[in-house]
C-alpha cells in the first residue's frame, strides 16, 4: 500500500529572494495592499504582476493563485507563485494555514518538489506563531488519500519548503510540522475503510501511532474491560464479530505539575451501521470515520509529547463495531456501566455516548482532574451547526473558557452550546437512571447531558464533531476526507495553562 503523505524538510534561510535555490518562490500578498510583492518581484516576471493586477487577472483574493515565470537574470528560481490573501483585515490562523497548503497544492499538481515562501509584506512568517503555522499547511496539503488503489496514479510530494526570514522560526516551524504529521496520521487512520480498520487493528495501529518518546501505551482486551465493568462498551461491541477494545495512552513528563491531569477520551466506533436500529443504506459508507474522535485524541497527545509539552495527559479511546449480529443490543435492553449507573437503550445508532460513558469513568478513574471527549456524536450537531463549527459543551465555565480561546489560537471554530438542567429531564427512564436517546429534539444537547452523567465532578468537556471530521469537497487546501478537526485545538489546550 502507497505512503499517504511526506512531511516535507523545513528550512529557515535568510537570503534575498535572488539568492534562493528553489524550484518556485510563493509569494503572499494582502488584496488591499499589493504595493510590497510589486516592488519586490514585478521587476523580475517583467511586471507580469502589475499588469495581471490592472486588468483584474489577479484579484487577489484568498488562496487565489497566479503564475509568473522570472525573466530577470541573477535568479536562481525560475518561477513565482503569487497567492491572494484577501483583505489585510480578515487575516486569521485559518487564512496562514489555508494559504500555505494552497501554496503546496499548487507547486505538487506541476510536479515541482522545492518551494521557498518568501515574506513579501509582513503577514507571514515573521511570528513565531505564524511560521508554526505555515508549516502545519504545508504539511498538511503533502497528502493523498488514495492508498488502496491497485493502479495508482503517479503520486508526487513537496519534499523541501524553505522559510525565507531573518527571524529566528527554527522552532516554531518544526513545532508546525510536528502537528501537520500527527493531524496527517488521524487523517490517515479516519480514511481507512472498515474491514480495513476493525477495533483490534485500530488498537494496534494506534499503539504504532502515539508510540513516540514519552507516552506509554495499553490495550485493553474484552476479558480486561469485563474486569472493568464496563458492560456499555461491551453492549454495543457484542453485535460484531470483532470485539472491542480499550486503548490507553499515557504521558507523564518530569516536568509537568503533579497535580493536574488532562484526559482526552475519544469515541472509536470502527464502522457505525446503527445496530438493530440501523441506518439508511444512502451514505452509510461514511460510518468507517465514527472513530475520528479516538484518532484526534491520539493525535492531540502524540504531539504533545514530541513537543515535550510540560503536562501529564492521559488518553483514552473505546472502540467497537456497532453491528446487527445475532448477539446485538436491543431497544429495550438496559445495561449497567462501570460507573455503576444504568442505561435504559432506546436506539442502538445513540451508541457513542454508551462507549464515552464508560471511557469517560476509566479516565477519571486514572485521575484525569480535567476531561475533554471528542465524537462524531449526532447529525443533530450538523442540524444545529453545518459542517464547518465543533459543538462545544461543558460543565465548568473557565475550562470551557480554556477550550474556545485554544481553538481561537488554532484558527478552528467551536461554539459553546447550553446545557440547562431542565434537558435532564429527557433522559428519564421508568426502568433504568436513564435512557440513551431522548428523540430529535435538542439531539446535540442530550447526548451531551447523557455523557456528563459519566465525567465526574470535576471539569469536563464535549466537543461534538461529526460536521466538521470529514470534508465532502476537494479545496486547494484540503483534500475530500478526514480532515484532522480540533487536533490543533487539543494541542494549544495542552501547551497553555491549565485552569485550576
Amino acid at each position: 500500500m502507497s505512503v499517504a503523505y511526506e512531511i516535507p524538510r523545513i528550512h529557515v534561510l535568510n537570503a534575498p529572494p535572488p539568492a534562493v535555490d528553489a524550484d518556485v518562490l510563493a509569494v503572499p500578498l494582502a488584496a488591499d495592499d499589493t504595493a510590497p510583492a510589486v516592488a519586490a518581484f514585478d521587476a523580475a516576471v517583467g511586471r507580469a504582476l502589475s499588469e495581471a493586477l490592472a486588468r483584474g487577472e489577479f484579484t487577489p483574493k484568498p488562496c487565489e493563485t497566479f503564475w509568473a515565470p522570472i525573466v530577470a537574470t541573477g535568479w536562481k528560481a525560475r518561477r513565482v507563485l503569487f497567492i491572494g490573501l484577501g483583505p489585510r483585515a480578515e487575516m486569521s490562523a485559518e487564512r496562514v494555514r489555508r494559504v500555505a497548503s494552497t501554496a503546496v497544492t499548487t507547486v505538487r499538481a506541476q510536479r515541482f518538489g522545492r518551494l521557498a515562501w518568501i515574506d513579501a509584506d509582513g503577514t507571514g512568517q515573521d511570528d513565531g506563531g505564524r511560521a508554526d503555522l505555515l508549516c502545519e499547511g504545508f504539511a498538511l496539503a503533502n497528502f493523498d488519500g488514495a492508498v488502496h488503489k491497485s493502479r495508482p496514479e503517479p503520486r508526487f510530494f513537496v519534499t523541501d519548503v524553505t522559510l525565507v526570514t531573518a527571524a529566528p522560526v527554527h522552532a516554531s516551524a518544526q513545532s508546525g510540522a510536528i502537528i501537520g504529521d500527527a493531524i496527517n496520521g488521524a487523517r490517515v487512520l479516519v480514511n481507512e475503510p472498515g474491514n480495513h480498520l476493525t477495533p483490534a487493528i485500530f488498537a494496534d495501529k494506534a499503539a504504532k501511532f502515539v508510540g513516540v518518546d514519552g507516552i506509554s501505551v495499553e490495550v485493553l482486551d474484552v476479558p480486561q474491560i469485563e474486569a472493568l465493568n464496563m458492560g456499555m462498551l461491551l453492549g454495543v461491541g457484542r453485535g460484531s464479530a470483532e470485539p472491542p477494545r480499550l486503548i490507553v495512552a499515557r504521558y507523564e513528563p518530569a516536568d509537568a505539575a503533579r497535580d493536574v491531569t488532562l484526559g482526552l477520551v475519544g469515541k472509536g466506533i470502527t464502522f457505525d451501521t446503527g445496530g438493530i436500529s440501523i441506518k439508511p443504506a444512502d451514505g452509510m459508507e461514511r460510518m468507517k470515520d465514527d472513530m475520528a474522535g479516538g484518532a484526534t485524541v491520539l493525535a492531540a497527545l502524540r504531539a504533545l509529547a514530541q513537543l515535550r509539552a510540560p503536562i501529564r495527559a492521559i488518553a483514552v479511546v473505546a472502540s467497537a463495531e456497532n453491528m446487527p449480529g445475532s448477539r446485538a443490543l436491543k431497544p429495550g435492553d438496559v445495561l449497567r456501566g462501570a460507573s455503576g449507573l444504568t442505561v435504559e437503550v432506546n436506539n442502538t445508532d445513540a451508541e457513542g455516548r454508551l462507549i464515552l460513558g464508560d471511557a469517560l469513568w476509566h479516565a477519571r478513574q486514572l485521575g484525569a482532574t480535567h476531561l475533554v471527549d471528542v465524537a462524531t456524536l449526532t447529525g443533530a450537531c450538523i442540524v444545529a451547526l453545518g459542517k464547518i463549527t465543533t459543538g462545544l459543551f461543558g460543565s465548568h465555565q473557565p475550562w470551557v473558557d480554556a477550550i474556545r480561546l485554544a481553538a481561537a489560537r488554532g484558527g478552528e471554530k467551536v461554539w459553546q452550546m447550553p446545557l440547562f438542567e431542565e434537558y435532564k429531564d429527557a433522559l428519564k427512564s421508568d426502568i433504568a437512571d436513564m435512557i440513551n436517546s431522548p428523540g430529535r429534539a435538542a439531539g446535540a444537547v442530550t447526548a451531551a447531558m447523557f455523557l456528563r452523567e459519566f465525567a465526574g465532578s470535576g471539569p469536563w468537556a464535549h466537543m461534538d464533531i461529526a460536521g466538521p471530521a470529514w470534508h465532502e469537497d476537494s479545496k486547494p487546501w484540503l483534500a475530500r476526507g478526514a480532515t484532522g478537526t480540533m487536533i490543533r485545538t487539543l494541542v494549544e489546550l495542552g501547551r497553555a495553562p491549565i485552569p485550576r
